[in-house]
């Protein structure tokens, strides 16, 4: 079956699906390189009501039906799309017969995942038959990983030699005058990844080993479990997500490849600006924390942890968590998700704090450098997710040539010498630099 459409959103009539929905609409015309969409989900009469929630305007939008349990409806979708977007989670139970479709249709691929074995399995189990096949696959455009990624990179590069970054740690603040609010489905996904971790253990164990890059200095030292940083004025916690993960996973590639990854058919202009645009980003140890301006406040984080990793051990417990997401996660996560006025009072803001070295013949002392870059927006799963995804996607569309031909990639990678940051930037999404400094040497 012959492509039809430039983009399908899987999934479109879930919770952060019809946001992708309303934000993918801003984009669709003939002056834009989104100048065909489809819409894809289980049920036809879900999404049409998505359409009309989204945009009233465009009642033209098709609409297909796919389900994950049907491979062959999959194989149908995949096989009418230069690109899908897929919204369906938790993706450790539905992502793997998308991404399969996906290859075998020789179409390219971007999630919203932040599930560390499910991506991690992807790219042992499809990478080389996705470069035979020429299909890109993505994941972790949303939230998860992005800001992270691109953050790190943006504090990097302010790295100007011959200083060099040792450890760059950062903070995550979610910010609201009402309450944070997360879906079912983001809930899930964190109930099962933590009480499914020893498969996550077992599968990097018999996975190929990892080019480590070389960063200068000592790795830091764990810290107490709860912290107050001085300089930024929050209390901190540490925070069990992808991002650390990702981002190592690009630094890694990076390692074995110093000038990135070449584009299939990639313009000349573009490969100088790789280049040099890699040259620009020296590795450093990485990590992240939720901050909190108050100490009450990292104390639910830590309470729903805990819940978790404790009940998380039986069957029953599993149960509980999982059929009531409200009580065990404190009311920051409901079946039916945030509402608007929740959604719209919401943001984020992500610190990047540098140490590192004024310069490498230093890497025997602490570090006596702090660079600290800020990256900050609206709240992070139904307005910053959607903008992100659909701005990777766009670039997809138009600058194929320049992106590798096909296989499974962190976001970091693959978006990092594109004009993602400055898109970004356009849409809300900003990215500062807030200081540099000397410091002592007792750290």
């Amino acid at each position: 079956m012959a492509q039809v459409y430039d983009i399908i959103i899987f999934g479109a009539s879930g919770f952060t699906g019809k946001h992708v929905v309303r934000e993918a609409l801003k984009f669709l015309s003939p002056d834009t390189p989104l100048k065909s969409l489809a819409l894809a989900g289980r049920n036809s009469s879900k999404l049409v009501e998505t359409l009309k929630w989204a945009s009233p305007s465009h009642p033209t939008v098709p609409v297909l039906v796919a389900d994950t349990s049907d491979p062959q409806s999959l194989r149908r979708m995949a096989s009418q799309a230069k690109l899908i977007l897929n919204c369906v989670g938790p993706f450790r139970l539905h992502g793997e017969a998308v991404v399969a479709a996906c290859v075998e249709a020789r179409c390219d691929y971007l999630d919203i995942c932040g599930e560390p074995e499910f991506m991690e399995k992807m790219e042992a189990f499809y990478h080389d038959k996705a470069v035979e096949m020429g299909s890109l696959m993505v994941s972790a455009c949303g939230f998860d990983s992005i800001p992270a990624e691109l953050g790190l990179m943006f504090n990097s590069k302010q790295w100007v030699s011959p200083s060099v970054p040792n450890r760059i740690q950062a903070y995550l603040s979610l910010q609201t005058d009402k309450r944070i609010v997360g879906n079912y489905a983001t809930y899930e996904s964190a109930v099962l990844g933590i009480t499914n971790v020893h498969h996550l253990t077992k599968l990097r164990r018999s996975s190929r080993k990892r080019a480590r890059p070389s960063i200068p200095g000592y790795a830091p030292t764990k810290g107490s479990t709860i912290e107050h940083d001085k300089k930024i004025g929050v209390w901190t916690m540490n925070l069990p997500s992808a991002d650390a993960t990702i981002v190592r996973r690009t630094l890694s590639t990076l390692a074995d490849n110093p000038s990135g990854l070449k584009g299939v058919n990639e313009d000349p202009k573009h490969a100088e600006k790789r280049i040099a645009f890699w040259s620009k980003i020296k590795p450093a140890h990485f990590g992240v924390k939720i901050a909190s301006k108050k100490f009450v406040g990292i104390l639910p984080i830590l309470a729903i942890g805990l819940s978790i990793r404790l009940l998380g051990r039986f069957t029953i417990g599993k149960w509980l968590l999982l059929n009531f997401p409200s009580v065990f996660s404190l009311g920051c996560f409901r079946k039916n998700g945030p509402t608007d006025d929740e959604i719209a009072s919401s943001s984020f803001k992500m610190w990047f704090l540098g140490h590192g070295f004024s310069d490498p013949n230093l890497v025997s002392k602490d570090p006596d450098t702090e660079i600290i870059t800020r990256v900050m927006g609206p709240e992070i799963g139904y307005v910053t997710t959607p903008i992100i995804l659909i701005q990777c996607a766009l670039i997809v569309l138009q600058q194929r040539g320049d992106l590798p031909k096909g296989g499974v990639f962190t976001p970091g990678i693959v978006f990092g010498p594109t004009e993602l940051q400055d898109r970004l930037q356009e849409n809300g999404i900003s990215f500062d630099v807030i200081s540099k400094s000397c410091i002592s040497n007792k750290m």
